[in-house]
């Protein structure tokens, strides 16, 4: 019997360790969203800032409920911000363009180097083609 005491408190132990740690993920993302918000300005910035550090649970749930929704939406905005942004970086730093791709595997398949069946392989790739 002392044993399956110790296994349940064990297993009790971990609980509270995920929902503390849950908990204190929720805190840091609410404090992110409201400063990510350009909606709000400085004096609401604060006051939620202050009411996270000084009565957190009570005001993570009213944040929550209260602005959930579009805590949802700005961080899919956000998200659609970075993807963008990557994509423009990568073609930025992809400095080659389809025809150059298609030129140099043309003066490839002159050489001699690789074979017809290559060179379409590549031109098909370099337009975007699947075959």
């Amino acid at each position: 019997m002392y044993f399956l005491n110790d296994v349940w408190d064990w297993f009790w132990f971990l609980f509270w360790m995920f929902a503390y740690v849950a908990y204190i993920f929720a805190l840091v993302y609410i404090l992110i969203d409201v400063f990510r918000d350009a909606e709000l300005n400085g004096w609401a910035k604060a006051a939620w800032t202050i009411f996270l550090f000084f009565v957190p649970f009570l005001t993570a749930l009213v944040y929550l409920i209260a602005r959930g929704k579009g805590m949802a939406e700005r961080s899919a905005r956000k998200q659609r911000e970075y993807q963008e942004y990557s994509e423009d970086y990568i073609r930025q730093v992809s400095f080659a363009s389809p025809t150059d791709e298609i030129a140099k595997a043309k003066a490839l398949l002159d050489a001699g180097t690789i074979t017809q069946g290559e060179f379409d392989a590549i031109k098909n790739k370099a337009l975007g083609n699947k075959y």
